[in-house]
């Protein structure tokens, strides 16, 4: 590579100009450069850079990832619908940048934790798609057999998954104090969204964090709307990730994927240094409503929605740069993502149900109390699996 390089450079200054343009187009580079929208900063001198690089390698691993999280939300989508997928069920269209960004800046050991829009999240952090899509059918293929269903995905490092809004918050701090206590640099990530925002918990999770300066990186995953409740409707300030007040803040331009990961490189180091908490606010939009039994467009429109999936979409915007960029080609994007998808939406529908056996099964580390006389006086029905972890990714 560095030779030919240098005859294009000696070619160059011989008057031949056009060499260096063909051989550019023959050829991808190995990196460019990305500019991205200001950060905005709460008592923060200094900041993300907005000059940012990617790699080849990270353009296709950032560009498979969110496609692919977007294949698979819309096979469930297709799956609700043809009601093999019962109960609640979230989708994350729109906000793939969010959690890829973010997770492609943390290390083995580190934590995340998030409310209920989590499939995504659980496939980045080690779950494969058919035991992301197994459990949202209720297969024993499922991450967690098919017991979890939609909001309680589980797997190493990835703690759920929650379906009380804002509960999550200082589950959070408290896996960040674990890691504190233990001694380790390990950094958790703790999601919410603008709704949960307003929650008392939020509020009292930010104090102990910052009492105790915990390694947690608070995000709040502003999509505009509390269910079908404007930000603007239901806070008195939408400025999110100010919050925090005594604790230091930064948004970002949540459907730029590059500037997320720079934006999160930088909460994530400050607490590695024992600077933290942060609190992040990563602005972002979802396409689909609410949750499945939500159509989406009584609060806004139809053309609202179409709009933004046409000049600001994470994954066509980010395929639109690192192609312009000669990063990657268009043929090299067509992955067997789809095929991928598709194979796992069929395993999921194939997949065994869980039996009703399996309701008490992996539920307890060591039982209450000791049996007395052959029964169990808080439960009259036999564990299984008892003290033996569980993990199907």
């Amino acid at each position: 590579m560095h030779s030919s390089v240098a005859r294009c450079l000696t070619e160059v200054v011989s008057g031949q100009k056009r060499c260096i343009f063909s051989f550019i187009s023959k050829r991808n580079a190995s990196e460019a450069p990305f500019q991205t929208k200001p950060y905005k900063l709460h008592r923060l001198e200094t900041g993300p850079s907005t000059e940012v690089t990617c790699s080849r390698e990270d353009a296709l691993t950032l560009y498979r990832q969110m496609f692919a999280i977007r294949r698979m939300e819309g096979t469930a989508n297709s799956l609700y619908k043809a009601k093999i997928i019962r109960g609640f069920c979230h989708l994350y269209s729109g906000q793939e940048a969010c959690a890829v960004g973010m997770q492609a800046v943390l290390e083995k050991g580190d934590s995340v934790i998030t409310a209920y829009r989590a499939h995504g999240w659980a496939y980045l952090r080690g779950v494969s798609m058919t035991g992301v899509l197994a459990e949202l059918t209720g297969r024993d293929a499922g991450c967690a057999r098919g017991k979890g269903g939609s909001m309680h995905l589980y797997c190493d490092g990835f703690f759920g998954g929650n379906g009380i809004v804002g509960a999550q918050v200082p589950l959070g701090a408290g896996i960040a104090l674990g890691h504190k206590y233990q001694g380790t640099d390990r950094v958790c990530l703790t999601l919410y969204g603008d709704g949960a925002a307003n929650q008392g918990q939020v509020f009292e999770a930010y104090n102990m964090a910052k009492l105790w300066d915990l390694p947690c990186v608070f995000v709040c995953e502003n999509n505009g709307f509390a269910m079908g409740t404007s930000a603007e409707r239901g806070a008195a300030s939408t400025d999110y990730y100010t919050r925090g007040d005594y604790i230091p803040g930064i948004w970002v331009d949540g459907m730029d994927v590059l500037a997320v990961r720079e934006a999160s490189r930088f909460a994530v180091d400050m607490c590695r240094k024992g600077k933290g908490p942060v609190v992040m606010e990563v602005a972002t939009y979802r396409y689909h409503g609410h949750s499945m039994s939500d159509p989406g467009t009584s609060y806004r429109t139809r053309e609202e929605i179409q709009e933004v999936r046409q000049t600001r979409d994470p994954i066509t915007s980010f395929k639109d740069k690192i192609i312009t960029a000669e990063l990657v080609t268009s043929e090299e994007l067509k992955a067997k993502v789809k095929q991928e998808v598709d194979a796992a939406g069929e395993a999921a529908k194939a997949g065994k149900e869980v039996p009703l056996s399996e309701m008490y099964g992996d539920i307890y580390v060591n039982p209450l109390v000791p049996d007395i006389r052959g029964t169990t006086p808080f439960s009259e029905h036999k564990h299984l699996r008892v003290n033996q972890p569980f993990n199907l990714n």
